[in-house]
């Protein structure tokens, strides 16, 4: 049965204005309406509509067309935006873990708007808050009030200038003081600065800092989260001991202050350490809750997954956005006809056959998520339609979101579920695994959406011809605001290794000792049949049964199969040979050419004017030296008493539907 509006209420959904656009809705075989309540539910609706109408409706939200504004003034812009956002208080603490559909559809909608706005939101309350919720204990939540209320403000400090997905590595250091019970954080030189922190530039006054936590007498229990203070609220200016900058202009979400923390030797309670995971007695002596140092990490991972997977939700979104624009223009922008006197749309027109084998992977891919969540006929409509149909540039990207909506948005709710265990105390061995497995799909899951969506924003861009390539339509900035998701949280390709060496471990597992493969999300329990499934042979005889949704999944499984075959041997082939783990994976990957073949075509150091590519091999000396010359780069916002005077008063602000 088809979901309707309690109520009737039309105003929920009203109807699109009257235009060229008539024809093709008049066109589509199922209701807009329908799929909008079936897919999102009426109550995330009329969440989003309240979001979308004070925004709208607010002045401080107004669009500026062909403003230029500065650095400065967009970054206190963006700080403005956000306290009102609280003045509306759209979201409550508790409905971070009661409502987590809220937490994604506020994201969501906050950065249609402006990824900046929604990124120094987010920052501040999930992945700050998050933090000191899942890894703290109650003797921290006294700052989660304090979070909404916007009485401090927030950043996530793991990545540093030398180091980012190689967390690991890290070497912002820790030493723990018996007699003054105190730890002393420092970062041993300007590598080990924390480095890219969103909110830290400018306006944060804590930090969750991620550093290696030495004990009394040497010993070392790898990398533990501090919640450290770093700005005086009264002032905004950095506590003692504590050199903070911003990094400066970037790319794109330039009304995020990005910043830079280097630490000598600043001392903090040793309560401040967040203990959930590990904690340290007024003695010096270390306690965990985790007898297993496997169970730790990967419980610690699940934690660290907050990033990846709210990326792609940004990642999702940015596609939804490009899409959106490209194809109303191609149902409205008409070139051509089958007459010198009729012009047709150029959604009509059909692209090379190159392109139609890739709509008909989309058109597969979303069958196959259809059948694997058991949709209703309603959403089948999305791709029932003829492969004759699907030939354009923009369906594949369509699919795309449709398909990676529904993927980021359970994984969302899964990484709820791991976090809600971690506050009940939950210390199980499926606990663990389940952080681990939420681990490799979110590193896997984020490169996919943010590569997906910067190809797709990319064609977009190209199928709108030049006028893509007008700022004031918006996929310039949509392509700039949505690159760094292929970069933050870990470069893409890195993570991809990341979810090969579970999906490695898994199978050797399987391979070594017969283990069964189950995990708590099912996702890898396809391997569990892994040499039954290298013996399937593809049978189809006709395009049509392609299409049928069980050949797609099937030939992904074997695919899956055949490469995890194929490394695994390959690795064992390079064991044998005398090469270590790390040798083994990376030999294909030497190129002791690459440097020379540069050398001979890159221009002088003044011409290329890039610090990271100087001739020197200076990397981190010439980007920390390149960093300090701006003019403004330690100094405190010139409008710092938004925050430290002027105080938001929460929920003083109501939507106006």
């Amino acid at each position: 049965m088809a979901p309707t509006l309690k109520g009737g209420d039309a105003a929920l959904l009203p109807e699109f204005p009257r235009g060229p656009l008539d024809s093709y809705r008049a066109r589509a075989s199922f209701s807009w309406k329908e799929l909008a309540l079936f897919t999102e539910g009426e109550d995330m609706l009329r969440f989003k509509k309240t979001i979308f109408s004070a925004l709208e409706n607010d002045p401080l939200f107004a669009r500026s067309p062909g403003a230029h504004l500065s650095l400065e003034k967009y970054r206190e812009l963006s700080f403005l935006r956000c306290k009102r956002i609280f003045e509306y208080d759209f979201l409550s603490a508790g409905d971070m873990f009661e409502s987590p559909l809220k937490v994604s559809t506020l994201i969501q909608c906050l950065g249609m708007y402006d990824w900046s706005l929604a990124a120094k939101y987010v920052l501040h309350t999930l992945i700050f808050g998050s933090a000191v919720f899942s890894s703290g204990s109650e003797r921290h939540f006294t700052y989660i009030q304090k979070i909404f209320s916007m009485e401090i403000f927030g950043c996530f400090a793991l990545t540093e200038l030398s180091h980012g997905s190689n967390t690991k590595a890290i070497r912002t250091t820790a030493h723990y003081n018996p007699a003054t019970e105190e730890f002393i954080i420092h970062s041993p030189d300007f590598e080990a600065a924390k480095f890219w922190v969103g909110n830290m530039g400018k306006t944060a006054t804590h930090a969750v800092v991620f550093a290696q936590l030495h004990m009394p007498g040497g010993q070392c229990h790898g990398l533990h989260p501090f919640i450290i203070q770093i700005r005086d609220l009264k002032t905004l200016l950095p506590m003692p001991g504590v050199m903070v900058g911003d990094i400066g202009k970037k790319l794109g979400q330039n009304g995020l202050d990005n910043g830079f923390a280097v630490f000598h030797k600043v001392r903090v309670p040793r309560h401040n350490l967040l203990n959930r995971m590990g904690d340290v007695t007024p003695e010096g002596t270390y306690v965990s809750p985790f007898k297993d140092a496997r169970q730790r990490f990967g419980a610690s991972l699940g934690s660290l997954s907050w990033g990846r997977v709210v990326i792609m939700a940004m990642a999702v979104t940015n596609l939804k956005l490009a899409v959106s624009i490209a194809a109303r223009f191609s149902a409205t922008r008409r070139q051509f006809g089958p007459t010198e006197d009729e012009e047709i749309p150029v959604l009509e027109y059909q692209t090379q056959t190159e392109s139609c084998s890739v709509a008909q992977a989309g058109v597969q891919w979303a069958q196959s998520w259809l059948t694997a969540t058991s949709a209703s006929p309603v959403q089948a409509i999305l791709v029932s339609q003829t492969p004759e149909l699907l030939q354009w540039r923009l369906l594949p990207y369509l699919a795309a979101a449709y398909a990676l909506d529904h993927f980021s948005t359970s994984l969302f709710l899964d990484m709820v579920e791991l976090q809600r265990g971690l506050a009940a105390g939950d210390r199980s061995a499926r606990q663990a695994e389940l952080g681990r497995e939420i681990h490799a799909l979110a590193s896997a899951g984020k490169p996919l959406a943010s590569w997906t969506a910067q190809q797709g924003i990319q064609e977009c861009r190209e199928a709108c011809g030049g006028h893509g390539y007008l700022a004031m339509n918006r996929l310039g900035v949509l392509r700039d605001d949505n690159d760094p998701n292929c970069t933050y949280e870990g470069d893409n390709n890195v993570l991809l290794q990341q979810t090969s060496n579970y999906l490695l471990g898994l199978l050797a597992l399987r391979v070594r000792d017969g283990a069964r493969i189950r995990s708590p999300l099912k996702s890898v329990d396809f391997l569990d049949s892994y040499p039954s499934i290298l013996d399937q042979r593809f049978e189809v005889s006709s395009v049509a049964d392609c299409l049928d949704s069980a050949v797609a999944l099937a030939a992904y499984k074997w695919l899956v199969c055949y490469l995890l075959r194929e490394t695994h041997e390959k690795l064992n082939q390079e064991k044998r040979s005398g090469s270590g783990d790390f040798e083994a994976r990376n030999n294909c990957q030497l190129k002791d050419d690459a440097v020379a073949l540069v050398d001979v075509i890159a221009p002088p150091d003044f011409v290329l004017d890039s610090p990271i590519g100087r001739a020197d091999g200076e990397l981190y000396k010439n980007l920390w030296g390149a960093i300090l010359q701006d003019s403004q780069v330690l100094e405190r916002a010139s409008w710092w008493p938004e925050f430290s005077v002027n105080k938001p008063v929460i929920g003083s602000v109501k939507s106006k539907l």
